[in-house]
């Protein structure tokens, strides 16, 4: 009798550990959800400045369509007073801002900040090619959330992780936003291939177009738009501040024009040279006219 009463008293005791360790693990349930959760609250105002050519205008509506969580804004007049921008950003809530900036010959740069204390990459744009201009048969829904996917070389450096922060916080489509759509069905890449950022956007396919019918496999299909993005300098604040990195290896494009003006100048230079030389050479090769020449005989 005694043992069977001692089996029992063991066996509250068990179930009693038990209680008390679903309780803790209820309360330990209830500290998780009463802890708040980290939300991503990332908008981006996009502006540009006056001079843009329809290239650039078409770009910046591709991306508007990729980004739902993109304010745009009219036209900054002024190009020196870029201490406006966290101001306009700060009037539109949004913490980054994604500016385009004009240059004559149609060069096109892009600032991509953190507004409003900074930092700030400055960079040249090109090889700039469109949704419309591709006519790639991939596609995706507008309004949907896109996966960021960075090369490894990002994180090789510091101002790669830099750039690769601030490029997260503007691609990076928050769940929360008011026209984002809760799917997921495109890829957004940055390669980083000769000091350059080459940007892609790919449709993710769950068939083979090939065979609609066969079995189930993911494929990439290029939707567009696609451009190369070379880092020219990261400023500590916004659009303003001391110099973080500067890139050694970028020449401007008006440098590349002057090269090339000079180039063609040289040439210019050398032929007339050279035809100044021929000239010289005809001149002492002339000789005087003798005196039996049939001019003076006949005379």
């Amino acid at each position: 009798m005694a043992s069977v009463l001692k089996l029992a008293s063991k066996r509250e005791e068990k179930r009693k550990g038990k209680r008390k360790v679903e309780d803790m693990d209820i309360e330990d349930d209830a500290a998780t959800e009463l802890r708040p959760k980290k939300k991503n609250k990332q908008r981006v105002l996009m502006l540009s400045s006056r001079g843009v050519t329809h290239r650039m205008r078409h770009l910046m509506n591709d991306l508007e369509v990729l980004l739902p969580h993109v304010k745009k804004d009219s036209k900054l007049d002024s190009k020196n007073h870029l201490g406006l921008l966290p101001e306009l950003a700060d009037l539109n809530n949004c913490n980054n801002t994604l500016y385009f900036e004009a240059r004559r010959h149609e060069d096109l740069y892009m600032w991509a900040a953190k507004t409003p204390n900074g930092p700030s990459i400055k960079m040249h744009v090109q090889n700039i090619h469109t949704m419309d201009e591709l006519k790639m048969t991939g596609n995706c829904l507008k309004g949907s959330r896109g996966i960021l996917s960075f090369d490894k070389g990002f994180d090789e450096t510091e101002w790669g992780r830099l750039t690769k922060e601030v490029f997260t916080h503007i691609f990076g489509v928050p769940p929360q936003a008011r026209k984002a759509k809760p799917f997921i069905d495109h890829v957004l890449t940055f390669s980083l291939l000769d000091g350059k950022i080459w940007f892609r956007n790919y449709q993710i396919m769950e068939k083979d177009p090939l065979q609609p019918n066969g079995p189930p496999q993911t494929t990439l299909i290029e939707i567009g738009p696609r451009f190369v993005l070379t880092p020219i300098r990261i400023f500590e604040g916004a659009f303003s501040g001391a110099t973080v990195f500067s890139n050694p290896e970028f020449v401007s494009p008006a440098a590349i024009r002057s090269a090339m003006t000079k180039d063609r100048g040289d040439k210019y230079r050398i032929r007339k040279q050279a035809q100044e030389e021929r000239k010289g050479r005809q001149e002492r090769r002339h000789l005087e006219e003798d005196e039996l020449a049939v001019s003076k005989v006949f005379a």
